[in-house]
């Protein structure tokens, strides 16, 4: 390969491969290293592995991008992104150096995640944590969301203690902002050309400018709607809290284990945002549902619990607040798994999301106008629970 071509999906994972058994060889010396099945994702290199017959997951960024980015040159040629990578692996500020510093603090802290079993030169090990997701729950029995989500916010009540708030200042994770990323994808000139390559190597033509098109409508109101003022004083956010980052090994009245984290300080609506907006992926994109209406009920009556103490304006902004930032995180991630290079494995679920991409796109079409038609925030909430509900009946 030459020093003026872009990386290879096959170039990045030989190369997170080797820098995952040199750390485990510096972690466990004499111990042998089996890779199980490579786990698909856009954000990183994600393997099942065993050392020393201990199930683990290991994990390795490249510089702290999506693969998505890197393999679409953001980062240079394949001898720069080389280069580079082996100088940020040393970093201790690296993404995954936090992660794991944070994983640390939050389990010192009594809050259930995958506990880190070791960090070196770059590579997180975390142990294997058996058990359904909240997705996975939500799609098998949709009644269970209330309670589901409820118990994904509990269980994070102890982020907000004194240690785990000076880890998360000193060392942060604001790569999964939401707002942060839409912000980059989407402002100013690169932002237009981002949207105008969305689908080229995913969809077809005709439904490639439609969507484009949508897409582009949604981004220009977005970038309106988003200057609303914050609701409040910040807090620890967890910053990635998607359902398939939420496990029930004990089952789904017992309280839920963590992985991947991104804490940072951010707005309080923050994680349960993230929370509405996957949840609703989930709805669109699981094998039909029996009675979506539940699990949307579900969603209605926990940010309902969520708003009970906040006074009517401020409940209001919150509300605001909160549509804004699911439409934000749809969009994000919808672009990103348009954008992929077919030559990068996608986890399942993003494969079903391209394939809802239209009908997707058309729901937040219609929740983007009525916010960008300064509709009440109440009605507007009840409105896009209406519209979800509707696209989740199919």
């Amino acid at each position: 390969m030459t020093g003026t071509a872009l990386p290879k999906p096959a170039d990045l994972f030989a190369l997170s491969a080797d820098r995952i058994r040199r750390a485990a060889s510096d972690l466990w010396p004499g111990q042998t290293l089996i890779f199980g099945e490579h786990v698909p994702s856009i954000t990183g290199y994600v393997h099942h592995a065993t050392v020393g017959g201990r199930t683990l997951y290991a994990k390795d960024s490249i510089l702290g991008l999506s693969l998505v980015s890197v393999l679409r040159g953001l980062a240079g040629d394949w001898d720069t992104v080389r280069a580079a990578q082996a100088a940020y692996a040393t970093s201790p500020g690296s993404l995954l150096a936090r992660e794991a510093a944070q994983l640390r603090t939050m389990e010192t802290a009594g809050v259930r995640v995958a506990r880190c079993c070791g960090y070196a030169a770059g590579v997180l090990f975390t142990e294997s944590v058996a058990g359904p997701t909240l997705a996975d729950l939500i799609a098998k029995d949709p009644a269970l969301t209330r309670d589901l989500l409820t118990a994904a916010v509990t269980g994070l009540e102890g982020l907000q203690q004194p240690a785990v708030a000076a880890q998360a200042d000193a060392a942060p994770i604001p790569e999964r902002s939401i707002d942060g990323t839409f912000r980059r994808k989407f402002n100013g000139v690169s932002g237009r050309l981002y949207v105008e390559r969305l689908g080229a190597d995913r969809l077809g033509e005709r439904t490639r400018r439609g969507v484009v098109a949508v897409v582009g409508v949604i981004v220009a109101r977005l970038l309106k709607l988003r200057l609303t003022p914050p609701t409040g004083p910040t807090v620890i956010v967890y910053g990635d809290l998607k359902p398939e980052h939420v496990l029930f090994p004990d089952g789904p009245s017992e309280a839920p284990v963590f992985i991947d984290p991104g804490l940072a300080r951010g707005s309080a609506h923050h994680d349960t945002a993230k929370l509405v907006s996957r949840t609703v992926l989930v709805l669109l994109t699981a094998t039909p549902l029996e009675n979506p209406a539940a699990a949307v009920d579900g969603i209605a009556e926990f940010v309902a619990d969520q708003t009970r103490a906040l006074p009517g304006s401020l409940r209001d902004l919150w509300l605001r607040r909160l549509l804004v930032t699911w439409l934000m995180d749809t969009i994000n991630l919808l672009s990103s798994y348009l954008t992929a290079p077919t030559a990068l494995p996608l986890p399942e679920h993003a494969r079903v999301v391209v394939d809802q991409t239209v009908a997707l796109c058309t729901l937040l079409d219609q929740v983007s106008a009525t916010l960008a038609a300064g509709t009440e925030p109440d009605a507007a909430w009840r409105l896009a629970l209406r519209a979800v509900s509707q696209a989740a009946t199919r």
